[in-house]
């Protein structure tokens, strides 16, 4: 997918102005932080699980050479085939050249943000191999020729009217009469049009949510059963995941599975939870007969041991993204990649390492609710502030806002000055704030400055007594 996230001030804009969107933005607030919670309180053990998995993460990026190689040795033991991709062509290249080989025509894909991150659908579209998403969501922004909304949620950003209008465009052999003003018409829809799709396909294309050192595995957790059909259907699987995803064993990859769940959806356990292991042995009466790892890097190898280390340790929940305020104010396409919200803003500049996603690190309020819900506990807002930090001392941020930051600082240290101006400053704005409605959202200041009060507050009498 290409990246646009130098639009990521023209897409805010356009997103503020759309009105359907904001009405469905408006709505999550009520969808996944409410079931997180609710998942969290049945589980008196959250938290401690939640430090466990951190800590998982952390071990294995401390040695993950060991761990991929250990991983690659069990995928070659159950008969399987690792490929090392060092950059998206890499890996765009290797997935179409096995393409070519086995004769497919036809491939089908469950829900993969790896797969967008190195536009693997259009590039096979030039290559002459039809790329069909079999995630219901992915089908409906692929008929769309949208980009995902949201890692876990793709088309979130979609009304079912929108939906049905879609189906309508995009089916027109079927009866216009036809109803589709429920979710089970949609799905039925969409289930029929893509029986076929599985039945014909030559090879099949997923991603991974961890890799099992331990055994050679592949885990994959789903709602649908498309996943499973695209594993086992298709005489090729072809994985591809990045680097990081690796867990040392099994009972590693359950302790993760116990956060990952409940903190993306609010269910105990997704759906579907399925291990796969190699292809298919002589004894089994089903599954691919070529099974391939495509394990990329992509920029994660730079990241590891730096300022934004930490951020590898992410497994794609997204409760970071359904918490946040910026999120749910512009959407995910106003990014303008891959990722969205606190995990994209700080991943996406990491990855892409070209300056153009300057401006996703400062589209935070730095509340912190991201990092109290991580289940591997990220700093995302230390490591928003470090992208911060950098931008300015590379002189990347306009010389309005150095200048500004500059004239800030030199008044905060010099508090006789500061506390002053910062009254007579609020006073100002309450005055001239009613004439700027129009223009700005943000509040009219009200009374003095939280220091002018506290002060104010010490000076009263007794005003330490506390009985």
């Amino acid at each position: 997918m290409q990246s646009k996230t130098h639009q990521f001030n023209a897409n805010v804009s356009k997103a503020l102005s759309d009105k359907p969107l904001q009405e469905i933005l408006g709505n999550l607030s009520q969808g996944f932080p409410k079931k997180r919670a609710q998942a969290k309180a049945r589980l008196p053990e959250f938290d401690q699980l939640r430090q466990k998995a951190a800590e998982i993460r952390a071990h294995v990026l401390d040695n993950l050479d060991l761990y991929l190689e250990r991983f690659e040795t069990r995928v070659i033991e159950n008969g399987g085939t690792v490929h090392w991709c060092g950059d998206a062509s890499d890996a765009r290249t290797v997935i179409s050249d096995i393409c070519h080989r086995v004769g497919a025509r036809s491939v089908i894909k469950s829900k993969s943000m790896i797969s967008e991150e190195i536009g693997i659908n259009d590039y096979l579209e030039e290559q002459g191999i039809e790329a069909i998403e079999t995630d219901l969501g992915e089908y409906i922004i692929q008929l769309r020729k949208e980009p995902p909304s949201h890692i876990i949620a793709p088309a979130i950003h979609l009304s079912m009217a929108q939906v049905a209008e879609t189906f309508r465009e995009n089916h027109p052999d079927l009866d216009k009469q036809r109803t589709l003003e429920t979710p089970r018409a949609l799905l039925d829809e969409a289930r029929t049009r893509l029986r076929d799709k599985f039945l014909g396909a030559a090879v099949g294309l997923s991603g991974a949510n961890m890799l099992v050192a331990e055994s050679g595995s592949v885990v994959i957790v789903s709602n649908e059963g498309n996943a499973d059909m695209t594993c086992g259907l298709p005489r090729v699987h072809i994985v591809l995941c990045s680097i990081e995803k690796v867990v040392p064993n099994l009972a590693d990859a359950w302790s993760l599975l116990r956060v990952l769940a409940r903190s993306a959806t609010g269910q105990d356990q997704t759906v579907y939870t399925t291990f796969i292991t190699g292809p298919k042995r002589p004894e089994d009466l089903d599954g691919p007969d070529e099974f391939h790892v495509v394990l990329l890097d992509n920029g994660r190898s730079k990241m590891l041991g730096g300022e934004f280390h930490d951020m590898l340790r992410c497994i794609r929940c997204g409760a970071c993204i359904n918490h946040c305020p910026i999120y749910s104010t512009i959407g995910g396409h106003a990014y303008g990649w891959v990722y969205p919200g606190p995990m994209g803003a700080v991943l996406s500049p990491g990855l892409l390492d070209t300056g153009t996603a300057d401006d996703l690190p400062n589209a935070s309020t730095l509340c912190g609710h991201c990092e109290s819900v991580c289940p591997v506990h990220i700093p995302l807002p230390d490591l928003l502030r470090r992208w911060r930090t950098r931008q300015f001392s590379d002189k990347r941020t306009s010389l309005v806002q150095r200048f500004g930051l500059a004239v800030w600082t030199w008044l905060a240290i010099r508090p006789r000055l500061y506390h002053p101006l910062s009254s007579m400053a609020l006073k100002l704005l309450g005055i001239i704030k009613p004439r700027l409605r129009p223009f700005a959202d943000l509040p009219a200041p009200h009374g003095d400055s939280f220091m002018s009060q506290w002060a104010k507050q010490q000076s009263r009498p007794n005003s330490g007594d506390r009985s």
